[in-house]
């Protein structure tokens, strides 16, 4: 459902529920989002729970920091203490650290809901048509788009390619001697890849000012207004409950 609407609405939505939670000092509010958040990918999305919680682990992992340092070193602001005394936890550090803690998952969880729901050429499209993005740039994240994936699927072929040539089968994981050795061949067939895109810009003739027409460009309907709608008033309803 998420990935079907339009990425701009649903870029202002997201950057929205992030700068409420920056703003909002609030464990409560953090823990809605979180749960707003994974209920949107696994309700809406079919994602799978386990999916979620390991989504979830780099962003805990980095607000772990915040709670150790918060806890163990006592290194938060005066802010953090001030609003943390209102928590519901008796020590102001324990409870700072957890609504930093919670922060950076909440923000982590909404971009993470934006990542896995649009589609990046769709959004550079939308970018150029609608924010007016230089077409320069647009089509040098088009083709940064197709060439991560194309390395990926390059360093694998390498890596088969070595181990047909010594007769044994190749490993799940490279090493870090294996990974070091695939720098080189990986970054010449980078530099191979965007000098034939450079080409390809400049035969397009990518100047500022050329009218240009676009395939299969996202266009905002009424089921965009209306994730919007809710969104906003859901945004509001989770900051009356805690105010």
């Amino acid at each position: 459902m998420l990935s079907g609407l339009h990425p701009l609405p649903k870029l202002l939505v997201c950057l929205a529920w992030i700068a409420a939670s920056i703003v909002v000092f609030d464990l409560g509010f953090q823990l809605m989002t979180i749960a707003l958040s994974s209920a949107a990918l696994i309700v809406l999305e079919r994602r799978s729970p386990l999916f979620v919680l390991l989504v979830m682990v780099p962003f805990a992992l980095f607000g772990f920091g915040f709670l150790t340092t918060s806890i163990l070193f006592r290194q938060e602001s005066d802010f953090a203490v001030r609003m943390a005394a209102e928590q519901a936890f008796s020590s102001p550090a324990v409870s700072a650290g957890l609504v930093l803690f919670a922060r950076a998952v909440a923000c982590g969880m909404v971009s993470a809901v934006f990542g896995l729901t649009t589609d990046p050429g769709a959004l550079v499209k939308a970018l150029m048509i609608h924010w007016r993005l230089p077409p320069q740039i647009g089509f040098a994240l088009f083709a940064a788009i197709q060439l991560v994936p194309d390395l990926g699927r390059e360093a694998q072929q390498i890596r088969l390619a070595r181990a047909m040539r010594e007769g044994r089968l190749p490993r799940r994981i490279p090493g870090p001697a294996e990974a070091a050795s695939l720098v080189v061949p990986l970054l010449a067939y980078a530099i191979r890849r965007a000098g034939r895109s450079a080409m390809a810009m400049e035969a397009r003739g990518l100047s500022r000012n050329a009218p240009r027409t676009f395939l299969s460009a996202p266009r905002i309907g009424r089921g965009d207004w209306i994730f919007v709608l809710a969104a906003t008033a859901l945004l509001a309803s989770c900051l009356t409950l805690i105010g």
